[in-house]
């Protein structure tokens, strides 16, 4: 998730919105609260951390600010997001109330360093009932000096009230060249050859990258030809067994099948078929599965199991 890993990347790409962002502050129009939208993997909570640094006075990495941005120890930065289950090995399937209440007393110190106060709410849509009814309450009331930063990659499934409350910033997916330095950064042991590979593939997502770069072999693409082609249920046992034992496994397969899904419909529309019609809603479906699979905890092999069997009946 975040952490110092992020929160030490500098920002590539992003400009229009960080100008937007930045004529806010210059014209001391700056709303209290920003929610950063866009696609997952395309770096969201790395530009969170960007405004953070433009705010705290700690865009130069390697001055004092900047060091305990990186570091994650800023005294006036609260980081809040889905905590890590160690027994499991996985983030947890949602943003508690127990997660979202030290704001509330990160709210009533002074800033330590006389300016703003940052909390960035990474994953937004991730907050149940709860934890979104307590930062409501903040919004409602925000003290002076304070800006909230929240990222979601589907704010449909955030509270009404929060999103009008909040002042919308929706990012998009990063160019070619853009990507492939962002690539360099975080995977510098990376084949060259294979960077190309997934840069093609990953529409303009550092995150959804790292993934089909985790993918070494191309095993999770060619399971969804082979699902799209026609299987039994033997082999779709076996493809989500296979699924399920790499790391991005899960994330990636439904990413790759619902882009398959996007571009059958496409093609389908553009051709006057009333086929692009069954794929759009099967593609619809699809996206709700993985929402509520991650959302709920549910289980993703019976999730992978009936994803397959979606697509085979588009």
């Amino acid at each position: 998730m975040t952490g110092p890993r992020l929160a030490s990347l500098a920002l590539q790409g992003h400009e229009a919105g960080l100008d937007v962002f930045r004529q806010a502050l210059e014209r001391g129009c700056m709303p209290h609260a920003w929610l950063i939208t866009g696609p997952p993997g395309i770096g969201k909570a790395t530009f969170a951390f960007a405004l953070g640094r433009l705010l705290l006075g700690a865009t130069q990495a390697d001055s004092p600010a900047g060091r305990r941005v990186s570091a994650a120890t800023h005294a006036d930065l609260l980081v809040v997001e889905r905590g890590f289950d160690e027994k499991r090995q996985r983030y947890r399937s949602e943003i508690v109330a127990d997660d979202v209440r030290p704001i509330n007393a990160f709210l009533r110190r002074t800033a330590a360093e006389g300016g703003w106060r940052v909390v960035i709410v990474d994953g937004a849509e991730w907050m149940n009932r709860s934890a979104a009814n307590a930062l409501l309450k903040i919004l409602e009331e925000p003290p002076p000096a304070t800006i909230l930063l929240l990222t979601s990659s589907a704010p449909g499934r955030l509270l009404p009230t929060i999103r009008s409350r909040c002042r919308r910033l929706a990012l998009g997916g990063l160019d070619a060249r853009t990507m492939g330095a962002v690539l360099r950064t975080i995977a510098p042991e990376a084949d060259p050859a294979e960077l190309e590979r997934v840069t093609a593939l990953a529409h303009g997502a550092p995150g959804r990258a790292l993934a089909l770069l985790a993918d070494t072999q191309g095993e999770i693409a060619r399971c969804v030809e082979r699902v799209c082609a026609g299987f039994s249920a033997l082999e779709g046992y076996e493809v989500a067994e296979m699924v399920l034992r790499k790391e991005y496994g899960f994330d990636l397969f439904f990413s790759l099948l619902s882009d398959r899904l996007q571009a059958v419909a496409r093609q389908a529309a553009l051709s006057g078929s009333a086929h692009g019609l069954a794929c759009a809603r099967a593609w619809e479906t699809l996206v709700r599965l993985y929402g509520e699979t991650e959302r709920f905890n549910l289980d993703k092999q019976e999730a992978l199991l009936e994803a397959m069997t979606i697509a085979s009946q588009a």
